[in-house]
């Protein structure tokens, strides 16, 4: 049994229910950097504003496709609109920190290698063969 936080054997217990919980805002905000194409439209959006059809003509891909994941990333609190014209217009919030984050990955890969890559749950074979 347990009391003031210590085990029996005097060591600190931890609330791993409590630490995951704390967590998911992260998990979340990862989530939104899951998918090559939302990844891709960021890249697009640190260069500066764009419509959907410019977005759609970039990447390759459907109208519908970029729209669905700007509105993830909207959802996330990474991207914002405007209206201009019948149009809306797309642009990065958080620059600075979403760049941050894409060197911080940069880093992360060069240190593992294949290793990511190669993950039996979310590597690129896994990639390929849920596409």
């Amino acid at each position: 049994m347990a009391m003031n936080g210590l085990s029996v054997d005097g060591t600190r217990e931890v609330d791993l229910g409590s630490e995951a919980d704390a967590l998911t805002p992260a998990a979340c905000l990862f989530h939104g950097f899951s998918d090559p194409s939302r990844l891709a439209i960021l890249r697009h959006l640190s260069m500066g504003e764009h419509r959907v059809v410019d977005l759609t003509e970039h990447l390759g891909l459907a109208q519908s496709t970029v729209s669905k994941h700007l509105a993830c990333l909207r959802d996330c609190g990474l991207v914002t609109s405007r209206p201009v014209g019948r149009a809306s217009v797309y642009s990065l919030n958080h620059t600075d920190a979403v760049m941050a984050v894409f060197a911080a990955t940069e880093r992360l890969l060069e240190l593992t290698g294949d290793a990511v890559a190669l993950c039996p749950n979310y590597g690129t074979a896994t990639l390929k063969d849920a596409q």
